[in-house]
């Protein structure tokens, strides 16, 4: 039964994923100083896995689903590691990755036929305004806070990812409706591994393939951090309060998520964002307020 209020531990554990997936990307920035973007994605995936995959059960669910939510937390990760790598702010990939929700509206509209609702519309709006001003940033030829924009680029492809991952997740749903969520991240979280691992070893310089022995510790914690607590924790926390309220009343706290981001790259990273990144985050923001409560506030009026 849905609890009628959201306080105490409920409050407690919302605030909680907020601030692990903000500090995310700070662990992701460090952890690349010591790993490749591929090494970085094989270690996340095995973190995840261990020790959890000898003790949940295997979930209800064909691996004809956990095999493509796998491939597409592959194409999310590698390539958001990659944009990281390349000039890409924790601080920024924070915001940049909410893009994820216009992403799975849009595939949704496509895929499966849902309905386009006029606060989306406008939501997408925003969204649109707020990544002009992150292209505007380079028109302009001001200076970029140090992002690329092949980094720029890689990350809104990571975010389409996601968008995919969550399409895949809602096909499986209709599909096999009852399969427990820990179960499916658990044994989905195998599947990433094998092509991270192939990646790293045919593509990362033959200099770097062995340089994961020599991480420090503070590097091989963030990977414990990614996998355990981003990965695990984070997630079944979030489904334990999906199961608890209604999901309109969780939702909008993923709003913190890229304050946290912002904040926590630039208080520990030193990183810089400029004015015209400061307008395209505060659109992104704003059309996901929208996406959020637009339906709340019409109903309001």
């Amino acid at each position: 039964m849905k609890n009628a209020s959201f306080v105490g531990r409920d409050l407690f554990a919302a605030l909680g994923v907020v601030v692990i997936w903000g500090l995310n990307f700070v662990a992701m920035k460090y952890s690349l100083r010591d790993f490749t973007a591929f090494q970085l994605g094989t270690f996340r995936y095995i973190f995840a896995v261990l020790p959890l995959i000898l003790f949940v059960k295997r979930p209800k669910l064909s691996w004809r689903w956990l095999v493509p939510a796998g491939l597409a937390q592959f194409g999310q990760f590698g390539l958001l590691f990659v944009a990281l790598q390349i000039g890409m702010t924790a601080a920024l990939a924070s915001v940049l990755m909410q893009t994820q929700v216009f992403f799975t509206t849009l595939l949704g509209v496509v895929l499966l036929h849902e309905r386009l609702s006029g606060q989306l519309r406008l939501g997408l709006a925003l969204a649109a305004i707020g990544l002009a001003c992150f292209a505007a940033n380079f028109v302009a030829g001001e200076a970029t806070g140090g992002i690329t924009l092949a980094s720029l680029v890689l990350n809104l492809l990571a975010a389409s990812m996601w968008a995919a991952s969550n399409v895949i997740a809602r096909k499986a749903q209709q599909a096999q409706p009852g399969y427990d969520p820990l179960q499916f991240v658990v044994w989905m979280s195998l599947v990433p591994i094998l092509p991270f691992a192939l990646m790293a070893w045919l593509f990362d310089p033959v200099g770097t393939r062995w340089s994961w022995m020599h991480a420090n510790i503070g590097a091989w914690l963030g990977v414990a951090y990614l996998g355990w607590f981003a990965t695990i924790a984070a997630y079944a926390l979030w489904t334990w309060l999906l199961k608890r309220h209604p999901a309109n009343r969780v939702a909008p706290f993923s709003l913190g998520v890229p304050v946290i981001g912002l904040a926590a790259g630039m208080l520990t990273l030193g990183e810089h964002v400029t004015s015209w990144q400061w307008a395209g985050s505060a659109c992104v923001v704003a059309a996901l307020a929208v996406v959020m409560f637009g339906s709340w506030w019409a109903r309001r009026r």
